[in-house]
């Protein structure tokens, strides 16, 4: 069952509010939308871009039916500390996969965290993902050191041009896409948008790729200097 049909089955309906991500992508504050209840916005975790449970307690009304949490990259949501919330509270809570995560083999699995390992030990011209018991890498989501989304742009230009593939995974906040716009601003959702870039950790790549995208992120990185 999807979430638009959980959200119906558990009596969420108009004039309801639902807490959801900021940073991810937009189908589940579309859901929400479906079943005629309001998105309401959380502040997302700055190293793991899921759910800040701190966040989520702060958003609760009594209008509040239901959270919807998402395990963002293959790195799970503090699912613990969530439901103790909705218990408090007495809300349905829902956990989700990123839309397009894939249900890969043990071995695949295991390949894309050695891979995550190698690059965890090597990059130091990027901040890399703070390694968790659970994490599956369905990406490997490092942060651009330097001021934001200019430098990061650039610098994923550059990596590109140096034969390396990435990609920004979240273009903008969630409450800001066009179908959704709300007027919130979330300052570590905005800076994950502004920062972040995911890097390659597919089964199939080689060492020797490892080698040049750890070498040109490196080399690239060593140019940036943070905000102050």
């Amino acid at each position: 069952m999807g979430t638009v049909g959980t959200l119906r089955s558990a009596g969420v309906r108009g004039g309801d509010e639902v807490v959801v991500p900021a940073y991810g992508n937009p189908e589940v504050a579309e859901a929400v939308l479906e079943v005629g209840a309001l998105p309401v916005f959380a502040e997302v975790d700055g190293d793991s871009y899921c759910l800040d449970p701190a966040a989520v307690a702060d958003a609760v009304t009594p209008r509040t039916a239901a959270v919807v949490a998402v395990h963002r990259f293959g790195r799970p949501a503090d699912t613990g500390w969530i439901r103790e919330i909705g218990q408090r509270h007495g809300l349905l809570v829902v956990f989700a996969d990123d839309a397009g995560a894939g249900q890969a083999d043990q071995d695949c699995v295991r390949r894309r965290r050695d891979r995550a390992a190698y690059l965890d030990g090597r990059l130091t011209g990027v901040l890399t993902p703070p390694a968790v018991a659970g994490h599956t890498y369905e990406e490997y989501v490092v942060r651009v050191p330097g001021n934001g989304r200019p430098d990061r742009d650039a610098f994923a230009r550059a990596l590109r041009a140096r034969g390396v593939s990435c990609r920004v995974p979240v273009q903008a906040p969630v409450y800001r896409l066009p179908v959704i716009r709300r007027d919130v601003y979330l300052p570590q959702t905005e800076r994950a948008v502004d920062e972040t870039l995911a890097l390659p950790v597919r089964a199939e790549l080689s060492r020797r790729e490892l080698q040049r995208m750890a070498a040109a992120c490196n080399a690239l990185g060593g140019l940036l200097q943070p905000a102050f």
